[in-house]
């Protein structure tokens, strides 16, 4: 870990840089850090970046983009936490409709939602996952991926509808199976052509 400390612009910088690589994939750029920080002149978002960069907290990338490239102390809030979306609810019974809109964000820690991936929040409805550990109401912390191997629980895409089930990958299909105590689940049968929209990392209860 680098010894230099760290003002509490620079902590804020740096936390802004790495929620906007978790939420959108890229760092934002001068002007964007400027506002979200109150400053009316991109020139001191400049400072502070090239400052981060000297001492070795931020490397800029051959696309002009940023990326963090060492730990940093500070407010524990930010040092520990990403804040991740919360999109709205997905079924664990029949296939619902996610709602994309985000509800809210929420402090994740980045032990969970590990960078440099993204990931969002989802609220399970059903009981057709609950042998899988997830229960009615559960929130779930799910990594963005169009790819996912068998066994894992995933947030797929049917018809515009979002459900989470186990994943299992035949030869010329693939299979979303329920892992639940109530019979009436069944399996969904597919073909490739469906979209997974992430895998299920964690089951946070209570949130």
């Amino acid at each position: 870990m680098n010894n230099y400390t760290l003002s509490e612009k620079e902590i804020e910088a740096l936390r802004l840089i790495r929620n906007s690589m978790m939420q959108r994939g890229f760092s934002p750029s001068v002007r964007e850090l400027m506002i979200s920080m109150g400053y009316s002149s991109p020139r001191s978002t400049a400072l502070i970046v090239n400052n981060l960069i000297d001492e070795g907290f931020l490397r800029r990338k051959k696309d002009g983009g940023l990326e963090i490239i060492d730990t940093f102390e500070g407010d524990e809030s930010s040092e520990d936490t990403v804040e991740v979306p919360m999109v709205g609810t997905a079924a664990c019974g029949a296939p619902m409709l996610a709602e994309e809109n985000i509800e809210e964000m929420i402090p994740v820690s980045v032990r969970l939602a590990k960078p440099p991936h993204r990931y969002f929040l989802l609220r399970a409805k059903g009981d057709s996952m609950n042998l899988g550990g997830i229960q009615d109401g559960d929130a779930v912390l799910v990594k963005r991926t169009n790819i996912a191997v068998t066994g894992d629980q995933v947030v797929a895409l049917i018809d515009g509808e979002a459900t989470i089930k186990e994943y299992h990958k035949g030869k010329d299909t693939v299979i979303l199976r329920p892992k639940s105590k109530n019979k009436i689940h069944k399996p969904i049968i597919l073909t490739d052509d469906f979209l997974i929209q992430g895998v299920v990392v964690r089951t946070i209860e209570g949130l």
